[in-house]
């Protein structure tokens, strides 16, 4: 069995004959055409009608006809690609009024930066927890003979590669709760948007297509699992919180007892520190009033 293999197409650039330069011609073949018409009719109604001059006449104005079809202009940032019964002839970028043999089959696009504004895709994190995600992608053509014929459409190309590669992405990395210092979708913003861009880059430069910003407008988890995943991170914050209070609180109390040994305030022996310690601690780490009670007599029985 033979297998075909479709080589890659280039771009060509193609300069194309100015617009105005043949509007001229145009209209001199035009009124030339009808100045001898005119000229064979009078000739005709005084004698002999000239042929020859009539047959000159039509065969300028078949000219202009012919001239007039190939009159084309072109925006700022637009492209038009050239074909020639089948076979790709350049294209011209510049912008302005052109004039291009009519035969050649003439596809004008545009090289302007565009936003592709990606639905919700519901998809599993590297975890496998259910999120939400998605994102706008800012892409521009590059190369107008890949857009035209290395692909069937680049627009739908570009979008179904685009979704292809956030999924891909959402596959890749965690959303919140990854290993040790590992990237994560919520935490790497920026290292995120930069493998997003790459990856479309790669997968769109079959098409032609340059990104310039891939970036994620919607991150969240799905639906059925945001409740669980808020208690979750609720409490996180608490042990957060917690480890925080706790470590000022040990530091305060090393403080405090190092301040009295130094100033020999007063001496307490293992028994004594071990209770200021507690009350201490009861106090620094309650979430509540603490309400001290004075000992008047002595810790010993």
């Amino acid at each position: 069995m033979k297998t075909e293999h479709h080589g890659i197409n280039q771009e060509r650039a193609v300069s194309t004959l100015g617009g105005w330069g043949m509007l001229a011609l145009l209209l001199l073949l035009l009124f030339g055409g009808i100045g001898l018409i005119i000229h064979s009719a009078i000739a005709g109604s005084h004698g002999e009608f000239p042929l020859g001059i009539f047959l000159t006449a039509v065969f300028l104005e078949l000219c202009s006809a012919f001239i007039t079809a190939g009159f084309f202009t072109l925006q700022p940032n637009q492209a038009c690609v050239l074909i020639l019964f089948g076979a790709y002839k350049g294209t011209e970028r510049a912008d302005g009024f052109h004039w291009t043999n009519p035969f050649n089959k003439r596809i004008k696009m545009s090289l302007r930066a565009r936003n592709l504004n990606g639905d919700k895709l519901k998809v599993n994190d590297k975890t496998g927890n259910p999120i939400e995600i998605a994102a706008v992608v800012v892409w521009r053509v590059q190369d107008t003979a890949q857009a035209t014929f290395d692909v069937q459409d680049y627009d739908n190309y570009v979008r179904i590669q685009s979704e292809s590669a956030v999924r891909h992405l959402a596959n890749t990395y965690a959303y919140d709760h990854g290993e040790l210092n590992e990237i994560t979708l919520r935490s790497g913003v920026e290292e995120v948007s930069k493998a997003l861009r790459a990856e479309l880059q790669e997968r769109l430069a079959t098409a032609g297509v340059a990104v310039d910003e891939a970036r994620l407008t919607h991150l969240a988890y799905a639906s059925e699992i945001a409740g669980v995943m808020l208690r979750r991170q609720q409490a996180e914050a608490v042990i957060a919180a917690r480890q925080k209070i706790v470590h000022g609180a040990v530091s305060m109390v090393e403080m405090a007892l190092r301040e009295l040994a130094e100033k020999q305030v007063i001496q307490l022996d293992e028994e004594r520190k071990a209770a200021m310690v507690s009350n201490l601690l009861v106090v620094l780490c309650s979430e509540s009033e603490v309400h001290p009670v004075i000992n008047a007599g002595t810790l010993y029985p």
